[in-house]
């Protein structure tokens, strides 16, 4: 491996642009430890990543895709907690990159955002990250710059740990990185769905529904009343993907569903996939038909272990799970889309070439009162708008509580009656007979490390206008709103109401989100992405011990890049 050195000056100068005095307490601590156990101090693990952008054939499609060392997706990093990592990054393209370590406690300047941890890797340019490794697990890295990830920029991350795992052992070890990928430009994509919010929803309810629909509901009238009510609201009931199968493939491990990805196995052994949603707009719902899969952890943190059947996994979360095939034949990994309208596929197998029969796709999921925050019965059985009166432009800086947002523009909708669904698996999955994973399920193996109540709530409603394809937060978009500000050490409750009728996978960069689940207060998960599902109310409790500026944003790529994104600034 060639060596590209940073001058320190060069290196001290990039910390400083995100406050100073962040790398030494941390290289400390990665220190510490080692001295605990009477390690010795081991040298940095250095990698070379060299990103590419080259045409792509996939499923008889052709279009750009980006490449890291020659690769789409890019390589399987593997790294070591408790050591020191030097990612040197080589930009041979004509326009800008960078990459953000999704999940991973770091400086903030090595985090990747281009504008708020750096300036970004210039055209022919390369960069290189330096930070001390202080965790384990499951993770991932992807393009922060333009749709670069959206068009394959992205890899799959392990960290092992630094003693024992916490994880039972597993003789196989596969990693399942879920993606989606299109011929058409993701300017395209935005361009079309601004023109027309349903572009991509060739599903609408139709007369042949209709039966299906009565059934559902009750009776005929009670169908056609739904059906007036949503188009009163000028919604569709089943608008579930922004972006759908009519122009996704959707790949596992770079490989559509056609050609399909496949793992070995020998009967009796015990595997452990690690699976990874690095879609730019799917939410997949994985399961492998005859296997119990044991769920042991969820974004990189252990968790009682729970057995299930299914799991839904948004843009941005990751999942190890455990299984143990018995018979000697193969078993298909399924992951179809939300909207059912398609799948990416794999086998596990205990021979090359055999492939295990494809399951149904599901019924498709409709939207219900509930995803409009309208759990509550009405009067006369109306549902009607939350009409809060209009506010006065709000400051530049979010604060804690800013009100129902105004029904305007830029926000279709306010949730009446939104409700806790951690204990609801989401939309289209109840009462299918089989176990899928809730929230409310995930069970921290280890107790997090801040026990503190928060000391103030801070409230923040999800909102959009899905006719102009706007979304934001409180009603507003990024361009509009200034940073939401936490001191260095305190302990805040982050509240989310989603006033949309669609999932938001929230990512907050740098810090952990602790998921108030109800179940054990002593046990929350630790995640670095939460799904808020349609017309929800949810909480999450974050120690702002990082200095530095975050970002917090919507994990659906074009839901962020039309406004669904924050800075937090920890200071």
């Amino acid at each position: 491996m060639s060596s590209y050195h940073v001058p320190r000056r060069q290196f001290l100068a990039g910390l400083g642009a995100a406050g100073s005095g962040l790398v030494t307490p941390l290289v400390a601590r990665a220190k510490e430890r080692q001295a605990a156990s009477a390690a010795p101090l081991l040298p940095p693990l250095e990698f070379e990543l060299h990103i590419t952008r080259r045409t792509m054939h996939i499923a008889g499609q052709q279009g750009v895709g980006y490449c890291v060392n020659g690769h789409m997706p890019g390589p399987l990093l593997r790294w070591q907690e408790g050591r020191e990592v030097v990612i040197h990054v080589y930009n041979h393209m004509d326009e800008p990159t960078a990459l953000h370590w999704h999940g991973v406690r770091l400086p903030s300047a090595q985090d990747g955002v281009p504008g708020l941890s750096f300036a970004g890797i210039p055209p022919r340019g390369r960069y290189t990250y330096r930070f001390p490794v202080q965790q384990s697990g499951t993770y991932w890295y992807h393009s922060h710059m333009g749709h670069q990830e959206s068009a394959g920029l992205y890899g799959a991350l392990i960290i092992e740990p630094a003693g024992a795992s916490l994880l039972p052992k597993a003789e196989r070890d596969y990693t399942i990185l879920l993606s989606d990928w299109s011929d058409v430009s993701a300017a395209q994509i935005v361009a079309n769905l601004k023109m027309q919010d349903d572009y991509y929803n060739f599903r609408q309810r139709s007369i042949a529904s209709l039966p299906q629909e009565s059934r559902a509901a009750g009776g005929l009238g009670a169908a056609l009343k739904s059906r007036l009510q949503w188009s009163h609201m000028r919604m569709s009931a089943t608008d579930i993907s922004d972006v759908s199968g009519v122009l996704y493939r959707y790949l596992m491990n770079g490989k559509p569903a056609q050609e399909g990805w496949s793992g070995l196995f020998t009967p009796g052994e015990r595997i452990c996939l690690r699976v990874i949603n690095a879609a730019a707009m799917t939410l997949f719902d994985v399961r492998i038909p005859g296997l119990t899969m044991q769920l042991v952890e969820a974004d990189g943190n252990p968790v009682v272990p729970v057995n299930l059947d299914e799991f839904r996994i948004g843009p941005g979360e990751t999942y190890a799970v455990l299984l143990t095939p018995q018979e000697g034949k193969p078993y298909t990994i399924f992951a179809q889309s939300e909207d059912r309208t398609g799948y990416a596929r794999g086998t596990l197998t205990p021979h090359e070439g055999l492939l295990g029969s494809l399951p149904a796709m599901d019924p498709r999921p409709v939207r219900g009162m509930v995803d409009m925050g309208m759990a509550m019965p009405m009067k006369n059985g109306a549902a009607k708008m939350a009409m809060p009166p209009t506010i006065a432009r709000a400051p530049a800086d979010e604060i804690d509580d800013p009100g129902p947002p105004p029904v305007n523009v830029e926000n279709q909708n306010v949730a009446a009656h939104p409700i806790e669904r951690v204990t609801s698996p989401g939309d289209g999955l109840e009462g299918l007979g089989r176990r899928v994973l809730a929230y409310s399920d995930l069970i921290a193996l280890r107790p997090p490390p801040d026990q503190r109540p928060p000391s103030r709530e801070i409230i923040l409603h999800l909102t959009g206008n899905m006719e102009r394809y706007i979304w934001g937060f409180n009603g507003r978009k990024y361009s509009e709103s200034g940073p939401i500000h936490l001191a260095y050490g305190e302990r805040v409750r982050f509240t989310i109401i989603n006033d949309t009728m669609m999932e938001h996978p929230l990512h907050l960069h740098g810090l952990w989100s602790e998921l108030e689940t109800g179940a054990d207060d002593q046990h929350r998960p630790l995640k670095h992405t939460v799904i808020s599902q349609p017309g929800s109310r949810m909480s999450v409790l974050v120690t702002a011990d990082i200095r530095g500026v975050w970002a917090y944003h919507c994990h659906l790529m074009y839901h962020m890049q039309t406004g669904m994104f924050r800075e937090v600034v920890v200071s």
